[in-house]
Order: structure tokens, then sequence, then C-alpha cells
């Protein structure tokens, strides 16, 4: 289920010991261990050999286990997320972050990483596809524009258009935990954070299953492997089938408490394929929302650190300081899928194929100073076929999009507290056959094109005493495009922590976010584009509570967003002939009350949330929004985790939605849409090397509408079986 998580406490290991007065900073809120263990006392732990433990040179430390009957530690580090650029312990950071576990992505009934989103109560997934095919997702009454998609921190947005946003290289058995950061995040994650970001975190699986028996023998030579396999499949012709193989190498040691370095290297490499029929047809019987496509993900890591460090229960020892990681990525996705009456009402055989190329690099260095440098690079491909098949008919959308980005993030403790700053480097350039100015060399299908590039600065400080947590900071933009010249974009959160279980909290932010390339140039089959639309701002308050206890977490905030600019499509519905225009609406006021309580049993766990929006626009009555006023009055999601017996567990899910906004259906009348009820279900035996289950979507087989003419499908059945091995 979602947690609302404030950043994860972390163990403080002292190096060494010092006398100024601001070291006590470096501890708040930590748990620390210290102390100085000899050689001898190691030789004296529960190891069984005289060969337990080596020094050489004086500097370095080893500890051998050769006693297979001694169980193997299981401590599992404490998850760390992101809600400021410098990382905050457990009850320090003044933001929320929303967290879906590994755990709940495992008990989920869902098909794809889009589906896991909609029970996060802040989040508004609208789905024109089922299995992920084309997904819009908003938070807190945004667009699919608005929102920042990242992959292991990663901005991997497209800039043609916020449709593509959640095209993902990755399989849903490679997600980790899924991050949820509501609000302006641009001094997070940068200026395409106008209202939040969601960064997707994959499972290193290699480095799970690092330990080994010695860490000389040919075994930990050979390295750890681990392999797992999907498949399921299910109603309307669906099938899915996912496989992951990863790989450990390098030096680990387990021993009850007695732990030393994790291994350094760890490799993962996953691919899967999925299609479906569909479950509709157009007039002439055509298959109109079938699915194909395959995605192939790889990730490896590298660690080093200078000298050895043991820990013995509370008792650490660490030689020398210096650590340092290196992480790379890359990754592949395509797919083709029936868009029946995606973009417009009057053409029901659309089709769409799409592949993103995703690679990047990340480092890690600790010291006095901590640097985070990246560097990425994405591309791009869209087709988009109004009639199915049939260019000469009506010609076909070709578009190539190519993202580079350079990115620093550092931040370091000092006598005033915890500091961050850093700088971004982002080009986005597009070549198309309708998105952009005319190239001076135009080839293939490419006519037009755009560059625009970003370069942004942000500084950071937090103040952390006993109770008292603030954290205020900045990001600086420029942007190529439009002559945009440096601007300020400032924010500041604090937090005051009562007692053992309860937290106020209060924000001020502020962001931006530039114009998609489809807003600014899509002048074609019935819209109309500016070229001129200016970014869109926003400055957000927030305010709130939570209570934290053993069995009982309970949370409830209110915000007013203000956006200016905001940037949408708009249709004059007086005109004989309307089309749809990209403009800047004047003002956007977005009112919210939110609310989770979650109740944890130790066989059941049960989870309520619910939010209230109400957003108040400059637009005449007789203007259609396609997106912005498209908006959740009310979302209410309940569920319910349970152990049954034995291995099989259940897990139900609730979800009530009313949407505000109107379309124009296939006879030129508009309509409202309704509010809805949607009910999923799983159940599964799971077992240590294998697990099979059967879920059920929309058990009550109601046929709504999310957005537009897209009719959702009624029940959807899916059986499937899990298998993991340890080679």
């Amino acid at each position: 289920m979602y947690k609302p998580l404030f950043n994860q406490r972390k163990a403080l290991r002292f190096r060494q010991f010092t006398r100024k007065g601001y070291a006590l900073f470096a501890c708040l809120g930590r748990v620390v261990t210290i102390g100085v263990l000899s050689v001898a006392t190691l030789k004296s732990a529960a190891a069984t050999t005289a060969d337990d433990v080596t020094v050489t040179d004086g500097n370095t430390a080893s500890v051998v286990v050769s006693d297979d009957t001694i169980d193997k530690e299981a401590r599992l580090d404490d998850v760390e997320v992101t809600g400021s650029r410098a990382p905050l312990a457990l009850g320090q950071a003044a933001r929320m972050v929303t967290v879906l576990s590994r755990e709940d992505i495992q008990a989920a009934p869902v098909q794809s990483i889009n589906d896991l989103l909609k029970y996060a109560v802040g989040v508004d997934v609208r789905q024109r596809g089922p299995i992920g095919a084309q997904t819009d997702i908003g938070i807190r009454g945004s667009t699919s524009e608005q929102i920042t998609i990242l992959l292991n921190g990663i901005n991997i947005c497209d800039p043609q258009t916020g449709h593509n946003a959640f095209d993902l290289p990755c399989d849903i058995s490679d997600i980790e935990r899924i991050e949820v950061l509501e609000g302006p995040a641009g001094r997070v994650y940068g200026t395409s954070s106008l209202v939040g970001a969601i960064n997707v975190v994959t499972n290193d699986r290699g480095k799970e299953q690092g330990e080994f028996a010695t860490p000389h023998s040919a075994e930990q030579r050979r390295g750890k492997r681990n392999v797992e396999a999907r498949i399921e499949g299910g109603s309307f012709g669906y099938l899915s089938a996912a496989a992951n193989y990863s790989l450990t190498r390098g030096q680990s040691v387990a021993l009850q408490s007695l732990t030393s370095n994790p291994l350094p290297l760890t490799s993962t490499i996953s691919a899967s394929y999925t299609r479906s029929d569909g479950y509709s047809r157009s007039k002439a019987g055509a298959l109109n929302s079938d699915y194909t496509g395959g995605k192939v993900f790889y990730q490896g890591s590298y660690s080093l650190t200078r000298g050895q460090s043991v820990a013995l229960q509370s008792l650490t020892y660490n030689l020398l300081p210096l650590t340092s990681k290196i992480s790379w990525y890359a990754g592949l996705s395509m797919k083709g899928f029936g868009s029946n009456t995606f973009y417009s009402a009057k053409f029901d055989e659309q089709y769409e194929q799409t592949t993103k190329l995703y690679t990047a690099i990340k480092g890690e260095t600790s010291g006095w100073i901590n640097f985070s440098p990246s560097i990425y690079w994405n591309r791009s491909y869209d087709r988009f076929e109004l009639i199915r098949g049939s260019e000469e008919k009506v010609p076909f959308n070709h578009h190539r999009t190519d993202v580079f980005g350079v990115n620093l993030n550092s931040w370091f403790d000092w006598v005033l507290g915890r500091t961050a700053f850093g700088a971004e480097f982002r080009n986005e350039d597009i070549v198309s056959s309708n998105l952009g100015e005319a190239l001076n060399e135009p080839h293939g299908n490419y006519k037009v094109g755009l560059n625009r590039s970003n370069l942004s600065f942000h500084l950071e400080h937090n103040i952390l005493l006993r109770r008292f947590t603030l954290s205020a900071g900045f990001i600086a933009v420029k942007n190529t495009w439009n002559q945009m010249p440096f601007t300020v974009y400032p924010g500041i959160d604090a937090s005051y922590r009562i007692g053992d279980n309860f937290k106020i909290y209060t924000s001020y932010n502020s962001s931006l976010r530039m114009p998609s390339f489809t807003e600014l140039y899509y002048s074609v089959g019935g819209h109309k584009a500016d070229r001129y639309l200016k970014p869109e701002e926003l400055r957000a308050v927030e305010g709130g509570v939570k209570y934290q206890s053993r069995l009982l977490s309970v949370k409830a905030g209110v915000f007013h967003h203000h956006q200016r600019n905001t940037i949408d499509w708009v249709m004059d519905t007086r005109e004989a002939d309307p089309v749809w225009q990209s403009v800047n609406l004047t003002r956007v006021n977005t009112l919210g009350v939110e609310t989770t309580l979650n109740c944890q049993l130790s066989t059941l766990n049960c989870q309520l949330s619910y939010c209230y929006l109400h957003q108040s626009k400059d637009m005449p009555e007789h203007m259609q929004s396609q997106y912005a006023l498209e908006y959740l009055r009310h979302k209410l999601t309940v569920q319910l985790q349970a152990h049954l017996f034995g291995k099989l567990d259940l897990t139900l899910c609730y979800r009530f939605q009313d949407r505000m906004g109107s379309y124009t259906d296939t006879d030129g009348q508009i309509q409202l849409y309704h509010p809805y009820s949607v009910v999923d279900a799983r159940l599964a035996w799971d077992a240590d090397t294998y697990s099979i289950y059967i879920a059920g979507n929309n058990l009550t087989c109601h046929r709504y509408v999310d957005y537009g003419n897209v009719r959702q499908p009624g029940l959807w059945l899916t059986v499937g079986a899990k298998y993991h091995i340890r080679l």
C-alpha cells in the first residue's frame, strides 16, 4: 500500500572524532554507532577458525566466515527517498513523500506500472488504453504535461508531448519502489516539475543476492546469479512474459550482526513482451484497441571503498572513509497500439507506434563534500496514424526527439546545518513532419524541427534542530526558447515535531514548466497551436499534520495552488466549425484537502485515503477545456491486504472517482463526466521460489468513461505465475 513517509533514518558511523561545535549537526535525528573494535575482539567473535580475521598492512581487515550453519544476516537498509536536494533522515524532512514499496507492487492487482499509481490518492491516472498503452498522469488537478517522470532520478520526460512521458523501458517486475512528491518540485527535480514528480526506482537484484561464504572462494569469483521468470494471460487475448538475470561479483561477508562492505559489482538484465487483442472494435469491425510491446532493460553498478569497515552490533570501525559508486543504465521500449478515438471522435481506427531509448550514468562520492553527478541521453520515436495503415488518405505524423542532460548535485555539513548546491544543463531537440520550424536540410519524413536548451542552478540550506526543521532554497532557470532570461523560483519548508508521534508541517514553493513542442506547433487535424505560448508558473502553500504509531498512521493536509499562464487546449463551442487551440489561461486556482489513514495489524493492513479538489478559472462558459479543467473533484480509495492462511494472501482495492469537465461525443453532443466506482482483487499463493495468482480488474464490469470518448473495458481477468531461482 501507499505509505506517506518522511526521508528514512540512516545510520551515522563516526570515522573520527572532532571537537568542533558544529559536529553535533551531523548526528541530529540519526542512529549513531561509535566505538573502537580491535582485531582481538574480532577474533573472539563467533567465527570458527584462526583464519577468520586477518590484517593486511595494518590498514585493512577481512573476515572469513567458514561455518555454513550460521544464519546469514537478514538486515535491510532503510529506504531513502528524496523530498529535498540534501538527504535528510526520518523525522527531519518537512515535505512528505508518498512511497509505493516493493511489497505493495507485488501484491497489487495490476498489469502495468501505470496502474500502480491509481491508488495514490493525489494522483490522477487517465488511461486511454489498458496495459500501459497510453496513460496521462496528473497530480493534484494537474495535466500530464505538468509533472516530471523520473527513472532512478533521471528525467525521462518527452518534450514532444506528455502523453508519452510514462513510456518506461523497464517491466513492472523490475521496480523496487515508486516515490511521489506532490506540489511544486522544481527545487528537487528541476523545472518541469510544476505540480509534482514521480520517481520510479528499479531493483538492483544482484546487490540483494550478493552474499558469499568466503571472500576468496571460487563461488565468489564466478559471481552470484539470480534468475526470475513471469508469465500471465487473461481476457481479451492478453499475454505477458518477462524474465531477468542478475550477476554479482566482489567481496561480502555476513556473520549475524558482523558485516563488511557490500559487494562492488552488480549487473542485471531483463526483457518482457506483452500483447492483447483489445476490448473494442471500430464501426467497420476491425480491432482498434489492440496492443503489442516489448522492453529490454540493463543496469549495473560498481562500488569502491578505499579501506574496509566492520561492524559488530552497535560498534563500528572504519579505517578509510572515502567511498564511491557508479551506476549505469540502458533501456529500450517499443510498442504499437490501436488508438481508436484517442485524439478525434470522428476517426475510430487510429494507431500509434512509439520507441524510446534510455541511457544514463550516475556517480556518488562521500566525504567532507558529497557529490552526485549524472549524464543521460534519451531518444524517442513517435508515429501516429489517423487512419490506420492509410497514409495516402491522411499523412502520418512522424517525430524524433533527443534529450541530452548533465546534472550535478552536492551537499555538505557545516556549523549552520546542511547545504546543497548544484546545476543542470538539458538540451531538447526534435525533428518532425509537422512540429517546429523549417529545417535547412530536410531528410526523410522530417521537414521541420526545433532545438532549445535549459540551464538551471539550485541552492538549498537546511537548519536541523532537535524538534524543528527549516529548509529553504531556490532554483534559477534560463531557457533559450523565446529568449527567456534567468528567473528565480524560491521555496521554503518547515516542520515541528510534537512528542514522538506528531508532526506539523507547512511549505511555500514555486516552479515553472516550458510548453511542449506539441503545444507550440501542432496545427493540423482540427488543432491550432500558438508558438508564442508563455511558460506556466505556479505558487503553492501547504500545511498539515501527521500522526504515526506502531499500528496507526494518519496524515491530513490542506493546500492551495495558484497557476499563472496555464496552458490548455480549448474550443469555442459557439463557432460553426470549432477547433482546439492551445492558449495560456490567465489563472487557475486549486484548493485541496487530502487525508490518509493506515492501520496495520499482524495479518491485516487497511488503508483509506480521500482527496477533494476545487478549481476556479478565468474562462467563459462557452469555452470547452480538453485537459486543465477536467480534474477529479472527489477521489476515494480503500485498500485491504489480508493474509488468509498458509501462503495465501488476498488484496482488495476499491476506488471512487468523480471528475469535473465535459467532452464532445461522436454525435457532436456535449457530455458530462459521471462518477464511477471500480473494485479490483488479487488472490495469490506466495511460496519462497514461486508464486501463483489470479487477479480481477473492474469486478463490477462498469464500462466507465475516464477520457473523452474512450470507454474503458469491463471485467478483466488475469492468471499468472512467477518463478525465482538462485544459481
